[in-house]
């Protein structure tokens, strides 16, 4: 692995501790207000998704390992479950989120574990990306041998060169995205690498207002079983 993300990975591990005593400082508040209440549960949320993430790099580090068994997973149990976890999320910055489900196909070749991650950075990053009472669309639908899980928003444009670094297949480190305020591009660093583990596909579409990023999972052969 090249030695600077390498150091990203080490450092991001490093502020696991501070970020789960912030989170346990948060929790420990009692007997506050209305408003304090809310700027708490936002506390524990921020720190939770911070953890979330540097969990996510950890396991990045540990992708050459081969840890992650590869088995037939159903697509949209996983969404439901990141749709549940970031719904407050959505709500509380007043962003939609329309979800469409047309794929036939039920069961793709995939890890569970690493699969959540990628719907789940995708779908962080078109909150962040999308203005206030604007929409993002998670769509699951079949594309030829594959299943297509692409989340779509409508926020500033995707640069032309991140994007050929999605063409490509991969980002090589996490860089900072023009016209994308409060983006490292963390999200989508850690959504290639979890999907060229997993030998799916991932990519992006630069639309006039936003982008959709997307992923294709090759098709369970077992789903004819069923």
């Amino acid at each position: 692995m090249d030695a600077e993300v390498d150091g990203i990975l080490i450092a991001a591990h490093e502020l696991k501790a501070p970020l789960a005593v912030l989170r346990q400082l948060a929790l420990s508040f009692e007997g506050v207000g209305e408003k304090d209440e809310r700027i708490r549960g936002e506390m524990v949320s921020v720190s939770e998704r911070a953890i979330k993430q540097v969990n996510d790099l950890t396991k990045v580090r540990r992708l050459e390992d081969g840890l992650f068994t590869m088995e037939p997973v159903a697509v949209r149990p996983i969404c439901d479950d990141v749709i549940k976890e970031l719904s407050y999320l959505f709500r509380f910055n007043k962003r939609e989120l329309f979800i469409k489900y047309s794929n036939r196909s039920q069961l793709v070749v995939a890890n569970r574990e690493l699969l959540r991650g990628v719907i789940y950075n995708f779908l962080l990053n078109a909150m962040h990306y999308s203005g206030a009472e604007t929409r993002s669309e998670l769509i699951v639908c079949d594309k030829s041998d594959h299943v297509r899980v692409s989340v779509r928003d409508y926020g500033p444009a995707l640069p032309v060169d991140v994007w050929r670094e999605m063409k490509r297949g991969f980002i090589e480190k996490p860089t900072s995205i023009a016209m994308r305020p409060g983006s490292s591009g963390l999200g989508l660093f850690i959504a290639t690498r979890f999907s060229r583990y997993m030998n799916a596909e991932v990519g992006a579409v630069r639309h006039r207002d936003g982008t959709s990023f997307y992923v294709d999972l090759p098709k369970s052969r077992q789903a004819s079983l069923f």
